[in-house]
């Protein structure tokens, strides 16, 4: 079963999260992660909205996700990204 996390983000120091930005393929590639969607502009369909980014990551199951997300390497780059932006992050079940 495919899980998918879904993160919204508001940037708010473009140099620091580009710390982030650069490290993070390898390391979703590396569990198994997928990008599925990146949107600095996506649509807005109901209610409001505060960020200037959207992201959705496949991973082929909840164990590919949590050794992802509990990984040293993920908890290095996260500093950035938390540092850098305002989040909101959920994690969908597929199918």
């Amino acid at each position: 079963m495919s899980y998918y996390f879904l993160a919204q983000i508001k940037i708010n120091d473009e140099a620091e999260y580009q710390k982030y930005i650069d490290k993070s393929d390898a390391i979703f590639r590396k569990y198994k992660g997928e990008y599925l969607a990146v949107d600095n502009e996506p649509e807005l369909l109901e209610g409001k909205w505060k960020y200037t980014r959207a992201v959705l990551i496949k991973f082929e199951s909840h164990k590919d996700f949590k050794a992802w997300y509990d990984s040293d390497e993920y908890r290095e780059i996260l500093a950035h990204r938390l540092k850098a932006a305002n989040c909101d992050s959920i994690l969908v079940k597929g199918f």
